[in-house]
């Protein structure tokens, strides 16, 4: 899938988009609480990199918790971007944000950063190489031993593993109020869209990217998340 073709898919559901997951909230809270502690020994006045950030979910728990960093949201759909606008507005932190829209290529590397996320978005990147591409221009624009925070679906899709656990986390999108025909999408999505890769994989493309070996500190499910620092010049 092209990437004009996965903004147009998330222009479309950027109005609902919290509604539909929200349900879902459990995981991504868990996710959030270890996230506080990879970050906690950034400094006071950290500046933040908000990769593919969606409606700002991410955004809106570090802005509470951390009262003086400042943040650059980076987000290609123009939808999605409104509502994490309008959501840093309402919240009282849009002050500290710079919104980007567009990708990582457009975004100057003039300013560099502490810290930096990206929640399930390289997963879109079908290309190796262009995934690695994508982590090195992430570490482009963090400060030397920056620490990124990343998670994407992952497993060995050929293993009998993946064949038990594929169900069960189609169950708990079920749970969520899913739908089944978004089910039997994100089946097949999964297979033709998503680059669901071993974790072992997907951190050596993390550490191809210009990263020290990235440290797994979390899973619910085929989500996984690392962090890792930018690795010295």
């Amino acid at each position: 899938m092209r990437q004009e073709e996965i903004k147009s898919i998330f222009d479309q559901q950027a109005a609902g988009y919290d509604q539909r997951w929200a349900r879902m909230a459990p995981v991504r809270d868990c996710l959030y609480l270890l996230l506080k502690s990879v970050f906690a020994n950034l400094p006071a006045e950290a500046r933040i990199l908000c990769v593919g950030a969606g409606t700002g979910a991410e955004l809106a728990y570090l802005a509470l918790i951390f009262p003086q960093w400042r943040f650059t949201v980076v987000e290609p759909s123009g939808a999605m971007l409104d509502v994490c606008r309008q959501r840093a507005e309402t919240e009282g932190y849009a002050s500290r944000c710079h919104f980007h829209a567009g990708y990582l290529d457009s975004l100057p590397t003039e300013d560099m950063h502490d810290g930096a996320t990206c929640f399930l978005v390289s997963q879109f990147i079908l290309e190796q190489e262009a995934r690695s591409a994508f982590f090195r221009a992430i570490g482009n624009r963090l400060k030397s031993g920056g620490v990124l925070a990343s998670s994407d679906l992952a497993s060995d899709v050929t293993s009998n593993g993946y064949d038990a656990l594929l169900p069960v986390w189609l169950n708990v999108m079920t749970a969520a109020g899913i739908q089944p025909d978004v089910l039997e999408r994100t089946r097949v999505a999964y297979e033709k869209d998503v680059a669901v890769l071993p974790p072992q994989h997907v951190a050596s493309i993390i550490e191809s990217g210009g990263f020290e070996p990235p440290v797994q500190f979390f899973q619910a499910g085929l989500m996984h998340a690392w962090f890792s620092r930018r690795a010295s010049k």
